[in-house]
């Protein structure tokens, strides 16, 4: 299993180079990164997953760039607006991550589309630095819907990942650090291995299930 952070911005969307990022994030533990609109590689033995994440536009914008990227091996994302958008992407063949809930709608996310993305093998993902570098109201609302995401999670066990959303290298946190982060919400330490261990599974081919036959 490798340990991933599911969501890091190399330069020139953030300041520090792919590289960087690659050589810290071993340091602290991880085993690949999923680097949004950056190529994928490979740095100090740490695997860059190429990851592009598509902002909350009409569904028929979606499914064309789902169309352009799904046989790339990219780690494709969508931001969560409202409840039916979410449950519209969620059902789109070839997205893997469904993001933003904390800045959503409260009914943004229900029992309906919790069970469409086990269903389907989406990924919600918990973005990090909302409780890294939140504040206030707004690191609260963040823990509290995490909370009812983690309600849903143990209900309908549809994947998870957990990104910090990282600029610079300096964001980065290890996985220790998640861990604790994790706790304010609801994570144990089983909880935050197994979503560490999705992001890098998620452009993986499915493996058939066997039928034995006696």
């Amino acid at each position: 299993m490798k340990i991933t952070d599911a969501a890091v911005f190399p330069y020139p969307c953030g300041d520090t180079s792919v590289g960087r990022l690659a050589i810290e994030a071993k340091t602290l533990g991880f085993d690949s990164l999923v680097a949004i609109d950056t190529p994928a590689g490979s740095f100090d033995g740490v695997e860059i997953l190429c990851g592009i994440i598509l902002p909350a536009a009409s569904v028929r914008d979606i499914i064309t760039r789902v169309k352009r990227s799904k046989d790339s091996a990219t780690v494709i994302s969508v931001l969560a607006r409202d409840n039916g958008f979410n449950r519209a992407a969620i059902g789109l063949k070839g997205v893997h991550i469904l993001r933003g809930l904390q800045t959503a709608d409260k009914n943004a996310f229900d029992h309906v589309t919790a069970k469409m993305a086990a269903d389907n093998g989406v990924a919600i993902d918990i973005d990090l630095s909302a409780l890294i570098a939140g504040r206030g109201i707004a690191r609260q609302r963040a823990i509290q819907r995490y909370r009812d995401i983690m309600t849903f999670e143990r209900r309908f066990e549809f994947p998870l990942t957990l990104s910090t959303y990282a600029r610079s290298y300096l964001d980065l946190r290890a996985v220790r650090e998640i861990t604790g982060l994790g706790s304010l919400f609801g994570m144990d330490i089983p909880d935050v291995e197994k979503a560490l261990g999705t992001g890098g599974l998620l452009t993986a081919p499915s493996v058939p299930s066997v039928r034995v036959i006696a």
